[in-house]
């Protein structure tokens, strides 16, 4: 079983450790997407790790359709199959219900989905979720959940957000019977509820307080970064996190950037995750702490710099703009997987350096000065 221990807190920003039978994750922390078991931008697992990297985040949809669970599991489950040393987290193939919205049937069963890939129908429920992740084998599963749009009329979101609920408790039985299973490969997994309600706070609050009362492992936030605004994003936050348990870790969903990060760990989160890093990486956009760079642009043709000074990433430590610009520029594969791998890297030394300030009991001030500092 897990163990959930905050060591330091400044106000409500919090750092913690989490034992999981994969390893010790230390919060605040950035899980380096992986949807398909790998990074895009040709990143192997021995890259994250020499980066930081202390978790990653598999997509349980992508992986049910290819290679197939089943061919994961009998690969002996993620962390084989990927070479993978670090905790993984699935989550539950609930984004996709959102997503595909125009290739979607929602029942009280679960959904059925057309194929991104050929169009053909498949059909996911708590328990097929939780039957995937199983397969999957991943340290941390997230419960099956619809992530309805941040701008959907209140009649919906509350009807979607009672399913959730209800799926919730189909997901944590089903986790269960699971985990007990001879033939199971990670019988200690772990299940994280999801809030949602939208930008709703009394549905957010009383969904909070009732998934609360599950006491699961661990507790996410979503349906956020879906089209409202960050000052919508933070007051749900500011509304919904005194209603999850104090002792468990929280996760918000899907963010974002290192403003948005910076400003939910000073309200309490956890966990975060995002495309960014690396989507934006593929296009010659890279972070610093003065603000992103686009190394496209024509003047950092003949700049000799790193990316940023003092960086320790891969591509800081050898490589200047200019040919970096100059690899992105011919095509050239090596030119996207080093500004990728800065990224992750930037990402992952942010969230170190989170942890170093709350434990310093200076992150109310050091946090906005890094965001201050950002805008370049």
């Amino acid at each position: 079983m897990a163990s959930y221990r905050i060591l330091h807190r400044a106000g409500a920003a919090k750092s913690a450790e989490m034992s999981t039978v994969h390893g010790v994750i230390r919060t605040p922390v950035f899980m380096n997407v992986a949807t398909a078991a790998a990074i895009k931008g040709a990143v192997s697992t021995e890259d994250l790790e020499s980066i930081g990297t202390q978790v990653v985040l598999s997509n349980t949809y992508h992986l049910h359709l290819r290679p197939g669970d089943d061919v994961v599991y009998r690969m002996g489950g993620l962390h084989r199959f990927m070479d993978c040393h670090v905790p993984v987290l699935t989550d539950s193939g609930g984004f996709q219900v959102f997503s595909l919205a125009e290739n979607r049937k929602i029942s009280e069963a679960g959904v059925t989905f057309a194929s991104h890939i050929d169009g053909h129908k498949l059909f996911m429920g708590p328990e097929e979720s939780m039957r995937i992740q199983s397969h999957l084998a991943s340290t941390i599963a997230m419960a099956f959940d619809e992530c309805p749009s941040s701008r959907a009329e209140r009649s919906y979101v509350e009807e979607s957000v009672a399913r959730t609920t209800r799926w919730l408790v189909r997901c944590r039985a089903e986790m269960k019977r699971l985990n007990a299973m001879e033939e199971t490969i990670n019988k200690e997994q772990l299940l994280f509820g999801i809030n949602q309600g939208a930008v709703f706070d009394d549905i957010r609050i009383r969904h909070a307080q009732e998934i609360a009362a599950m006491e699961m492992d661990g507790y996410a936030i979503g349906g956020l970064a879906v089209g409202e605004t960050h000052e919508e994003m933070y007051h749900v936050l500011d509304v919904t996190l005194p209603h999850l348990p104090a002792d468990k870790p929280t996760y918000l969903m899907g963010v974002g950037t290192p403003e948005n990060i910076l400003e939910a760990v000073a309200r309490g989160v956890d966990f975060f995750d995002c495309v960014y890093p690396s989507r934006n990486g593929r296009h010659g956009h890279v972070y610093t702490k003065r603000g992103h760079l686009n190394l496209l642009n024509a003047c950092y043709e003949l700049d000799n710099r790193p990316i940023e000074e003092g960086c320790g990433c891969p591509a800081c430590r050898r490589y200047s703009r200019g040919y970096i610009r100059h690899l992105l520029k011919s095509g050239e594969m090596l030119g996207l997987r080093l500004c990728v791998l800065h990224n992750l890297y930037f990402y992952n030394h942010l969230m170190e350096e989170i942890r170093a300030s709350i434990g310093r009991g200076d992150y109310q001030t050091w946090y906005r000065q890094q965001i201050e500092g950002m805008k370049g």
